[in-house]
């Protein structure tokens, strides 16, 4: 039985027999990631599907329709739960919204992968949900290197707003706790507001806060495309250079902005990585392999001076990663 510990920004917990999915070396993989509106689950589902094409292994790949559509994201889950597949991957929207179909899957002995986003700890356990590995990014230490890039932006300190995703959302309040974290005692954050991880929300809520702190230093945000409606608003205001903007997660029209000097940095992390890594978790279940409970994925802080370099390596890390399933797939 494998136990899955704590992670990064939320704990999950589960275990998952291994005798049903050592059962075939080809393993049938189903996954359900967020919504393909968003150009990191995009990058996601490339990763996947670059995989699949390489291992020549059969992958059906599912989103929700829209970042917020955790109903539909369910049902998508529930439909695939039905159907004969070895392994699944699962993206949650929220810690929770998943877990019914979880549960059928782990009654049935599924392997199932969760990626980037973890699905909340208590729930999984109350429902006897079995996860067997979860490859994601560790989103406190994330915001960290944002807090600390923001601290040698603002030598002499200031007053910063945060912008997070969905209320209650666990990855944008660990990214949130990590950039706290990061920040000198000289900075201060001012404000935390949310933005439901869109971009017009975002430069709306970050219109407000400008007006509201007509002396603001900075902002942190927690996802790319927030960050570049961030920057708008900062642009509209004629601050561009003087309020520093940083997001999370490395999108390539995010890279962009940081090499144009719109946005003052990201912490990239690397969703292709994350799918392409779990498709090869669903190989290695499949040959009866024991999987590594808790593989952190790729994070590496792009400035202007590296942002070329990070365009050229772009969907792909820029550094080495290191990729515990290749080892056991080989």
């Amino acid at each position: 039985m494998l136990t899955l510990a704590a992670c990064g920004s939320g704990e999950t917990v589960g275990t998952t027999p291994a005798g049903e999915r050592a059962s075939t070396a080809t393993p049938r993989i189903a996954a359900v990631i967020k919504g393909l509106d968003n150009p990191f689950f995009q990058t996601m589902k490339q990763g996947m599907d670059d995989q699949a094409s390489t291992a020549k292994v059969p992958v059906t790949v599912q989103a929700a329709n829209a970042i917020t559509d955790t109903t539909g994201q369910a049902d998508k889950l529930n439909g695939l739960a039905g159907q004969d597949f070895s392994c699944y991957v699962i993206n949650p929207i929220s810690g929770t919204n998943l877990v019914q179909g979880l549960a059928h899957l782990s009654a049935r002995n599924r392997t199932v992968i969760n990626v980037d986003s973890p699905i909340d700890a208590e729930a999984a356990k109350s429902a006897n949900v079995k996860l067997a590995s979860y490859i994601g990014t560790d989103n406190v230490e994330a915001g960290k290197m944002a807090g600390q890039r923001m601290t040698k932006l603002l030598p002499d300190g200031g007053k910063v707003a945060a912008i997070g995703g969905i209320p209650g959302d666990v990855t944008s309040g660990a990214r949130i706790e990590g950039f706290q974290q990061g920040l000198g005692p000289d900075a201060k954050v001012a404000q935390i507001v949310a933005a439901n991880w869109e971009r017009q929300t975002a430069l709306t809520a970050a219109t407000d806060v400008l007006r509201a702190h007509p002396d603001l230093a900075g902002f942190f945000v927690a996802n790319d495309d927030m960050g570049l409606g961030v920057a708008r608003a900062v642009a509209n205001a004629g601050k561009t250079g003087k309020v520093k903007v940083i997001s999370v997660d490395g999108i390539k029209d995010a890279l962009n902005a940081v090499k144009a000097g719109t946005l003052d940095g990201t912490v990239a992390q690397y969703p292709y990585a994350m799918g392409l890594m779990a498709v090869e978790a669903c190989q290695a279940a499949a040959i009866g392999k024991t999987l590594p409970v808790n593989v952190k994925a790729p994070v590496e802080l792009v400035t202007k001076e590296n942002a070329d370099e990070a365009l050229a390596a772009t969907p792909k890390p820029f550094g080495g990663f290191d990729d515990p399933f290749m080892t056991l797939i080989k």
